[in-house]
C-alpha cells in the first residue's frame, strides 16, 4: 500500500491507540509519539500505549502522549512491530493498521504501510505525517530524529544510507533538537553502563578465528554492575565492534528463563535467516529472536543456525 492510500484510510478513523513493540526502542516510541502528535493536530483523539518497558530516557520525550486507563480506542495502529509476538506487555487484540520497515513483517494488520528499504520506521512515519498534514512540528521532528538516529546507531550502522541522511537533515530543518538528542542518547551514559560494557567485553566469546563474536548478558551480570533497564539500550551493537567480526550475537537472559537474541552481521551473512530458525526475524544485517532455554544452550543453538546459513 502506498503512503497516500494508507494516510487516507487512517484519517477515516478516530480514537487511535498507537502501539510500540516489546522492549521498546527509540524508533518504535519516537515514531509512535510523532504520529500521535500529528493526528492530534488534525483534531483527532490519539494516544500511545503506555508500554511498561519504556526506559526513563525515552519516556522523558514520549510520556506526555501515553493513554490514560479510561481511554477506549476505536482504532489501533502498530508502529515498528514485525509480528504479533512483539506486541507490548499488557496489550491484547489485533491492530487495524501497521507502519513498519521490517521485511519480515507478517502482514498481521488489515492495512500495512511497509518499506523494507528504510533504515528506520521514523523515516516512513515522517513521510506519512507530511502526507497527512503537509508539515512537521519541531517536536515531531525531534521525536522522529530520536527514531532515526537510534535505529542506525547515530549513522554508524550498516543500515544507514543516503535516504537516512536526507531524512535526518530534513528533520533538523524542521526543528529537530539534534544536540539534545545526541547528548541524551549517545554522549552520556551511567556509571553502571560503563561497568556493564567492560564486563561484556571481558567476557566475549570468539568462534571461527573471531569471525563470530558472542556476548552473554546474564541477570547476575546486570546485578553485579548495578545496571538497570535504562543502562541496557543498544547492547546488541557491542560484540560486533571487534574488527574481525562478521556475525555478532548478543544473548540476554530473561527473568522467565528465556534468552533474548540479537544477531548483527555484515552483508555476506543473513541475520534474519539465522533468527528465522527460531521463529524470529528482522533485517538481513540485524535481526532477533527468543529462545526458551538458558544462555549457554542458546549460544550452542545459535552457532548451529549460523553454520547452517553460513557454512564454514
Amino acid at each position: 500500500m502506498n503512503t497516500l492510500t494508507f494516510a487516507e484510510a487512517l484519517l477515516e478513523q478516530n480514537d487511535y491507540l498507537i502501539l510500540s513493540h516489546r522492549r521498546p526502542d527509540g524508533d518504535t516510541l519516537g515514531s509512535g509519539a510523532a504520529l500521535c502528535s500529528a493526528l492530534r493536530r488534525m483534531g483527532k483523539t490519539a494516544y500511545i500505549f503506555p508500554n511498561p518497558q519504556t526506559v526513563p530516557r525515552v519516556k522523558a520525550y514520549v510520556g506526555a502522549y501515553e493513554a490514560p486507563e479510561s481511554f477506549q480506542p476505536k482504532c489501533t495502529v502498530a508502529v515498528d512491530i514485525a509480528t504479533p509476538g512483539l506486541f507490548p506487555l499488557g496489550y491484547e487484540g489485533t491492530p487495524d493498521f501497521c507502519v513498519d520497515h521490517h521485511p519480515s513483517n507478517s502482514l498481521y494488520a488489515p492495512l500495512t504501510l511497509l518499506n523494507g528499504a528504510r533504515s528506520s520506521c521514523g523515516e516512513i512515519v515522517a513521510e506519512l505525517i507530511e502526507t497527512m498534514t503537509g508539515s512537521l512540528t519541531g517536536e515531531e521532528a525531534t521525536l522522529l530524529y530520536i527514531a532515526v538516529t537510534t535505529d542506525c546507531g547515530c549513522f554508524q550502522y550498516m543500515n544507514t544510507n543516503a535516504d537516512t541522511l536526507r531524512t535526518a537533515a530534513h528533520l533538523i530543518d524542521c526543528g529537530a533538537k539534534h544536540h539534545d538528542v545526541v547528548h541524551d542518547f549517545f554522549r552520556k551514559v551511567s556509571r553502571a553502563r560503563v561497568l556493564l560494557e567492560g564486563a561484556i567485553f571481558s567476557g566475549m566469546r570468539f568462534y571461527r578465528d573471531g569471525k563470530i563474536t558472542v556476548a552473554v548478558v546474564t541477570r547476575q551480570l546486570l546485578a553485579d554492575c548495578g545496571a538497570e533497564e535504562n543502562d541496557c539500550e543498544d547492547l546488541a551493537g557491542l560484540p560486533g565492534r571487534i574488527d574481525s567480526s562478521i556475525v555478532s550475537v548478543l544473548v540476554r537472559e530473561q527473568e522467565n528463563g528465556q534468552s533474548k537474541i540479537s544477531v548483527r552481521s555484515t552483508p555476506e551473512v543473513d541475520s534474519c535467516a539465522v533468527c528465522a530458525h527460531f521463529g524470529g526475524g528482522g533485517h538481513k544485517m540485524a535481526a532477533g529472536c527468543t529462545l526458551d532455554c538458558d544462555p549457554d544452550t542458546a549460544v550452542e543453538r545459535l552457532l548451529k543456525a549460523i553454520d547452517a546459513e553460513w557454512p564454514a
